[in-house]
């Protein structure tokens, strides 16, 4: 929501504050980005949401443009070496009729000032309107979840970050490029954090040198970011909220983990990046003609869409009844939208353009504000149905309810029911890397690493399944190093639990074929980094390697505020190394548990399990 309120009432508004009580026209203007800019943009504003803002056209910095010499520009870019001379570029050749530039990080002095050089050497210093550091350098897919980059994420990802050969230098560009993104992130929430992180890795780094940063900004009270208007303008205002940052380190499991609940088995399964999923569709061929031709079709799952905000933390059977019911409660309707459709002589039109409509379209019928509606409520059951159905074949043709099943067992030590060679050796259950992914998940929680014998059996099989191993030669080094280092994570008492058949799917009507799918329901548990942040935000007695290195902000600031002895309402925590859905779903879980209290989850980069396991891989190949 602050991300939201940034672009509409401040960079898209020429950053000055909405005029209250008027309904002026929007004054037309083009928006130029980076890439960057791009994915910032993408998860939080439509292409409608744009025009309604005057957006008309919205560009590539790179891409070839043509001068639009009566309209104002608005730039949203990284300060880049090769951005800046692109923008010099267009003062000179005149494209626009002014210039606001927006950079995402702070941008340097010396660039700057190559700014105002093209501008004088261009005429153009009176265009060049405005110039603002925006610190928005990290991208919101959630109103409670952020992750910090899509462009080049690999060079701040696991396997960066854990090469065995990284040097120091590489080491402090990762760290830079994570604290810098961390702390736009802190500028643009308004608050400034009370730091805990645990001891000798990543993480510890990260905190350092953000604290680091945090006090110079502070120290600096002319400039400060976080003094005057800022503090409390985002949403943290009373108390300055618990920061959690945590390793990937400390829990190999849950990134490989099957799933269940329907946002993080899209990621798992599908192609889901940057709140949108890109399916393929068949199309529908003459029998006897040749094989259907696949297309791509690609929809945005987003906070509008009631029916996702409310299941996608639900377990996948019941998404499905769920799509049924609405797929039925529309069938019932279905008559009445053809008798609107008649009444408006709509019969043969496309419902893409009558759901353009609206009452002020023409003064029509009530049947104008009516139909739109209904239109836009079969639209997103098209899409949940087309989403679901895409899922529910990738549960059946690999089992992948027989793996969650298995692997929530390993995780919280239950009793085992079949033998892990004989979902290996089982060539109907899963691929080669739904094979490896269940054994990485019983070698990294087992308490006693398999006998060597029991090893080349379990490895045999996996090479006879098409199995990579590569992943299982850094998991061995990983398991070695931290039985040094620490004790194992926890993942509770987790479980699940067979329901009976599947009620209102399993009739014969149903768009949702479930045979042979077990109807499992998940039990509350918490896993690692909940855990670790239920510690920490209710002050219980933490483990000895979480510490915060005098995190206090000196007195003469913040002297209104005392040293923290209460427990914490409001936490982020956030994950050095990359993180996932199902991280983020049991946070939420755990947030409704807990009235009052608010969390927010981020990470360096967003991972489905089959790219970890290429970093893996990468880590372990010899």
């Amino acid at each position: 929501q602050v991300m939201v309120w940034n672009f509409k009432d401040r960079m898209l508004n020429f950053n000055t504050p909405p005029l209250k009580n008027t309904t002026a026209e929007p004054v037309w203007k083009v928006l130029i980005y980076d890439r960057f800019g791009q994915d910032i943009i993408s998860p939080l504003l439509s292409v409608k949401e744009l025009r309604d803002m005057g957006i008309t056209l919205h560009l590539l910095l790179h891409s070839d443009r043509d001068p639009i010499p009566d309209v104002p520009a608005i730039y949203f870019v990284m300060p880049t070496e090769e951005n800046i001379d692109r923008i010099c570029q267009d003062l000179r050749n005149q494209l626009y009729e002014s210039y606001y530039l927006n950079f995402i990080s702070a941008i340097s002095r010396s660039k700057l000032e190559d700014i105002a050089s093209a501008a004088l050497a261009a005429n153009a210093v009176n265009q060049v309107t405005k110039v603002f550091d925006q610190y928005l350098n990290f991208i919101t897919l959630e109103d409670d979840m952020f992750v910090l980059c899509n462009q080049n994420k690999e060079q701040i990802s696991y396997h960066a970050i854990n090469k065995p050969d990284i040097m120091d230098t590489d080491m402090e560009v990762i760290m830079d490029t994570i604290v810098d993104s961390l702390f736009c992130f802190f500028v643009t929430l308004g608050a400034v954090p009370i730091i805990r992180c645990p001891r000798g890795n990543a993480a510890e780094m990260v905190a350092v040198k953000l604290d680091k940063k945090l006090r110079e900004n502070l120290r600096d009270a002319r400039n400060s970011l976080f003094t005057g208007d800022t503090m409390g303008a985002g949403q943290f205002s009373f108390q300055r909220p618990l920061f959690v940052l945590a390793d990937r380190n400390l829990d190999l499991a849950t990134p490989l983990h099957h799933t269940w609940t329907y946002q993080a088995l899209i990621h798992d399964v599908l192609d889901f990046h940057l709140n949108r999923v890109t399916l393929e569709e068949s199309l529908g061929s003459e029998a006897g003609a040749r094989p259907k031709k696949k297309t791509k079709k690609s929809y945005d799952l987003t906070a509008a869409d009631q029916f996702w905000q409310k299941h996608k933390g639900s377990p996948f059977p019941e998404v499905a009844e769920s799509v049924q019911e609405e797929l039925d409660k529309y069938r019932a309707q279905e008559d009445e939208v053809k008798r609107l459709k008649s009444i408006m002589g709509l019969e043969g039109e496309d419902e893409g353009a009558i759901s353009m409509l609206s009452d002020n379209t023409a003064k029509l019928t009530s049947a104008v504000s009516s139909l739109p509606e209904l239109l836009e409520k079969k639209r997103l059951i098209d899409l949940h149905t087309n989403v679901a159905t895409a899922v529910l074949d990738h549960i059946k043709s690999r089992k992948l309810d027989v793996y969650f099943e298995y692997e929530e067992k390993l995780m919280s030590k239950s009793t085992l029911d079949k033998s892990l060679l004989d979902i290996i050796t089982d060539p109907d259950a899963g691929t080669p890397e739904d094979k490896m992914r269940l054994f990485l998940i019983f070698y990294i929680t087992a308490q006693q690493p398999p006998s060597e014998g029991d090893l080349e059996q379990y490895k045999k099989a996996l090479i006879d399944a098409g199995c990579d191993l590569s992943p299982l030669n850094y998991i061995k080094q990983w398991k070695a190093f931290t039985k040094m280092a620490t004790t194992p994570a926890n993942y509770g008492n987790s479980g699940v639990k067979p329901m009976g058949l599947f009620s209102r799917v399993m009739n014969t009507g149903s768009q949702f074929v479930m045979e042979g799918v077990k109807n499992l329901v998940l039990k509350q548990h918490n896993l690692p980094v909940t855990r670790i942040l239920d510690n920490l935000m209710d002050m219980k007695s933490n483990p000895v390697s979480y510490f915060c290195p005098s995190f206090e902000i000196q007195d003469t600031i913040h002297s209104s505020i005392p040293r923290n002895k209460n427990p914490f309402q409001e936490a982020i925590v956030f994950v050095v190394g990359g993180g996932n859905y199902i991280e983020y779903q049991n946070l939420v879980d755990y947030t409704k548990a807990k009235q009052g209290k608010r969390v927010m989850y981020g990470c360096s980069e967003l991972f489905s399990a089959a790219q970890f396991m290429k970093q893996l891989s990468q880590l372990g190949q010899k």
